[in-house]
């Protein structure tokens, strides 16, 4: 019996939803993105993490929330018309993540994915894994989920002030 010998593809694209959350682009592998959906009412969870805004109720499953913005640093953003909800799933695990907008699925050659500054990424800062520059627009940040997913975890550890 004779067998295929194994050969290594090439990713040729890589097709990455893109959004925007505090002013600024974003990106993730569409891959982990289940449906992109307009704001819901979010039923707030008690004693949930910090990072956690409550769920939402989708086709009858309970969708944990976050807020993108609030996840990476900022202020949560205002729900507007333009705002949405990404469903991704992340291994099994869904969440929305609300965001300002959703802008476009971009598809291009993993070549033009750029690495983060080096004092950036050697100071610890994993939450942008790559950057993708095009002309005359501002630069859109390739996150990673399992670093936002690393940062709500966090959220959840009690801080040194509370026993």
């Amino acid at each position: 019996m004779r067998t295929e010998p194994e050969t290594t593809q090439q990713v040729s694209e890589i097709c990455l939803a893109c959004f925007e959350a505090g002013g600024q682009s974003y990106a993730l592998d569409v891959a982990l993105v289940r449906e992109i959906v307009r704001p819901q009412e979010i039923t707030p969870l008690p004693n949930a993490p910090e990072l956690i805004d409550g769920v939402v109720d989708l086709r009858g499953g309970l969708v944990p929330m976050l807020n993108l913005s609030r996840v990476l640093g900022g202020e949560a953003s205002e729900i507007t018309a333009n705002s949405r909800i990404v469903v991704l799933d992340c291994d099994g695990l869904l969440l929305g993540l609300g965001v300002d907008a959703a802008t476009q699925v971009l598809s291009l050659d993993p070549a033009l994915l750029e690495d983060v500054p080096d004092l950036a990424a050697q100071a610890g800062y994993n939450v942008v894994r790559a950057v993708v520059r095009q002309t005359d627009t501002a630069p859109i940040m390739v996150l990673s989920m399992e670093a936002i997913l690393e940062n709500v975890y966090r959220s959840a550890l009690p801080t040194s002030g509370e026993n």
